[in-house]
């Protein structure tokens, strides 16, 4: 694409140089840079991108974006043969350029966000595995895997860079995607890494403390994912949960057209419970009955804004309840492991204080007694660690026995973060509840060891990653099969 085409989406201060030149491609990681290519110099969190033009310069880049207060014109630009382009944000320009670099893929596919502290990949998941059975072509963008129709792509990130995620919508555009359906965490809203996207709907599932490591306050956590919804333009949906108190916060000032769901009140979209097991539940979807093989208030609310999102997508709400009956929970999510002696284990995500008290709460309404719950959970380093007495708080409050462990310690020595939690444990009899061990395949060994016929154990904090953090390196490691090696499956 010529630089003339390519920067028509900016509002450039001053160009440097000619414009008439062949881009081949757009980086901002200097390393990546290759003859030909774009770099786009972003001041950053942690380095400032305007270090790296001499870099990109020697690796071959025909451009450069500038921020016009972090960099100033040198004698020797026009020398080098590169045009300079400077504008007043160029982390705001990252986003329109990738989109329009790779085709303005979202003019050419239905995409939907889903953002929120817990559900998110869930819904997404869902979403794209209800649409396929519609036999569409659809994108997934995930937590746990990225996916073009059926080809599975890794993913390091809930949100990609806007340059890797433009390069992956172009991707599912081109290859006759119709839908696609992607997580938007705060960060990526925060950072700008969806500018340039066109969504055709959002969802918002609920808002607990998360992320504050990077957000600082729970305010600004909030008003970033709020900043999603501000930007949904005229025509668009914006599902969002009625039980949570940010739900209408969250579309007030909205342009899409705004619908709600509900378990407790009036609502576009309203579920109840009827019947409940650890094989599944059987709904009552907006006065229709329906059987899924999901379990908890927690799912009901997910399948209930997949519902809404897919009706407001235009498809019938029988053809989705239909959909919604063969679909399995997603991998990491409640997901259940059961010994030949009668003890249920589930593998779950839950690694904040309101997702634990979602899974043991309705781990407890199902769980016959005598029956016990056994808790496995820990906190992951270097991130928010406010949260970890708070974590240990929910799991104490609603299980009979509880183990303290490693999650991802990353940088951080684990006992350090161990220590964190118990320090939220204060009473006596809370404290003869818990014990702690560091190795975390000893602690689900444990678990298993001490579970009784009858009794459900909660591994808690890593559902579906297949490794532990340490020190930089990622292990294998996964709860999955630790507890089929410990019941012996």
């Amino acid at each position: 694409m010529k630089l003339s085409e390519l920067i028509k989406v900016l509002k450039p201060v001053q160009v440097i140089g000619s414009t008439d030149v062949d881009i081949l491609d757009i980086a901002i990681d200097s390393r990546q840079v290759r003859p030909g290519h774009l770099f786009i110099a972003v001041p950053g969190t942690q380095v400032d991108g305007h270090q790296f033009i001499p870099k990109a310069i020697e690796q071959g880049a025909k451009a450069i974006v500038v921020q016009s207060d972090k960099w100033e014109p040198q004698g020797n630009t026009q020398a080098a043969g590169v045009t300079f382009v400077e504008v007043a944000d160029s982390e705001g320009a990252v986003g329109p350029l990738a989109h329009h670099f790779f085709g303005d893929p979202t003019e050419k596919l239905d995409l939907v966000g889903v953002t929120g502290t817990n559900g998110k990949t869930t819904i997404a998941t869902l979403l794209f595995k209800v649409f396929r059975r519609f036999g569409y072509k659809c994108g997934l963008l995930s937590t746990v895997c990225n996916y073009i129709d059926d080809e599975a792509i890794p993913t390091d990130h809930t949100t990609p860079d806007p340059i890797t995620l433009n390069r992956l919508l172009g991707r599912m555009a081109d290859e006759g995607c119709r839908y696609a359906f992607m997580e938007v965490s705060s960060h990526s809203v925060a950072q700008r890494r969806i500018g340039g996207l066109r969504f055709r709907g959002g969802i918002f599932t609920n808002l607990t403390r998360d992320h504050l490591d990077y957000h600082k306050t729970v305010e600004a956590y909030r008003d970033a994912k709020k900043g999603f919804f501000d930007m949904l333009p005229k025509g668009a949906f914006a599902v969002t949960n009625a039980d949570d108190k940010n739900g209408l916060f969250m579309t007030q000032n909205t342009a899409a057209i705004v619908k709600t769901y509900s378990l407790r009140s009036m609502a576009d979209y309203r579920a109840r419970i009827l019947e409940e097991n650890f094989e599944g539940m059987v709904l009552e979807i907006d006065g229709r009955e329906v059987c899924v093989q999901f379990i908890g208030r927690f799912n009901v609310s997910n399948l209930l804004a997949v519902y809404g999102a897919a009706v407001c997508m235009g498809k019938k709400p029988e053809d989705v309840l239909v959909a919604l009956s063969t679909l399995r929970p997603v991998n990491g999510r409640f997901e259940t492991i059961r010994s030949r002696e009668g003890v249920t284990a589930i593998v779950d995500y839950a690694h904040t204080p309101d997702a634990l008290d979602n899974v043991l709460s309705t781990i407890n309404e199902i769980l016959k007694k005598p029956g016990q719950c056994i808790t496995v959970c820990g906190a992951g380093g270097n991130r928010d660690k406010g949260k970890r007495p708070l974590m240990a708080q929910s799991a104490v409050r609603a299980s009979d026995r509880v183990i303290i462990t490693s999650d991802n310690p990353r940088f951080e020595e684990p006992q350090d973060i161990i220590n964190d939690m118990l320090a939220g444990i204060t009473t006596p009899e809370d404290k003869r509840k818990v014990i702690s061990i560091v190795d975390r395949r000893e602690a689900i060994r444990t678990a298993c060891a001490l579970a009784q016929p009858g009794d459900v154990i909660l591994i808690a904090g890593k559902g579906h990653e297949d490794y532990q953090e340490i020190k930089g390196v990622k292990h294998h490691f996964d709860d999955h099969e630790v507890v089929r090696e410990a019941f012996s499956l």
